[in-house]
């Protein structure tokens, strides 16, 4: 499968990790869990687009930093299911957690990921203007990064402010990158086709084959049905009650 960072890496971060997947795509260490090779890396980042670069950040820097205080909270923090107000804890203690509100400046200066200044930290992505958003785009492109994925909807962000950059994102940015996309991927496929039926090769086991005419055979599970949002319906974790081929 493919490769999926939420650590906010800096293009010239992100390269040395491409470097390291793609290498490891072709090497022998690569065996395949399914019956497919996805060779992609993808990393995400807050974004909020306006022409006036302060107007970007007062629409858009709030949200991106709740974002990522959300994640380090679900991930290590301690949550009372009913209790615990999760925008009051960040407005108290987000300084103290990374996310400085007062690093995040208009300077016109090409983006960083990620701020520090004076022993403080704090997040910044692609929040500015269609200029600014455009470079570190190229940047991650150069890195060797496939996808960029935007967070938008996040904190208190409005849904006319959203609309409005994805529309600005379209017209502005997005051209730029879409002019020999469709050749560069066919050049990539062939770059690691190689690579890719050499990794399958590895993988022991098959797909299940059904006999000709025969129906699949029934399965039965003592498992209940996932329920919407559980772990079960959307890592894989719950198992058919038919199999099939």
């Amino acid at each position: 499968m493919g490769a999926l960072s939420f650590s906010f890496a800096e293009p010239e971060e992100a390269a040395r990790w491409v470097s390291e997947y793609y290498a490891l795509i072709s090497s022998e260490e690569c065996v395949p869990r399914g019956f497919a090779v996805n060779p992609n890396v993808a990393v995400v980042v807050p974004m909020m687009l306006h022409i006036d670069e302060a107007t970007a950040i007062e629409r858009g820097i709030d949200g991106a930093h709740f974002f990522g205080y959300a994640l380090g909270h679900y991930y290590g923090g301690t949550h009372l299911a009913g209790g615990t107000d999760l925008w009051r804890s960040f407005g108290e203690d987000r300084a103290a957690s990374g996310f400085a509100r007062e690093l995040v400046a208009a300077t016109a200066a090409p983006l960083a990921i990620r701020l520090l200044e004076a022993g403080l930290g704090s997040l910044r992505g692609a929040i500015g203007t269609p200029a600014q958003v455009t470079d570190l785009l190229a940047r991650y492109d150069a890195a060797g990064v496939d996808q960029v994925m935007f967070v938008m909807q996040t904190g208190r962000n409005r849904h006319e402010h959203i609309c409005g950059s994805i529309e600005l994102f379209a017209s502005d940015v997005l051209p730029r990158f879409t002019e020999g996309r469709e050749q560069a991927e066919a050049a990539k496929a062939d770059r690691l086709a190689a690579a890719v039926a050499r990794a399958l090769g590895r993988r022991s086991g098959g797909r299940a084959r059904c006999a000709r005419g025969s129906r699949p055979a029934r399965r039965t599970s003592r498992r209940q049905p996932p329920t919407p949002g559980s772990k079960s319906s959307w890592a894989g974790g719950g198992r058919s009650a038919l199999s099939s081929c």
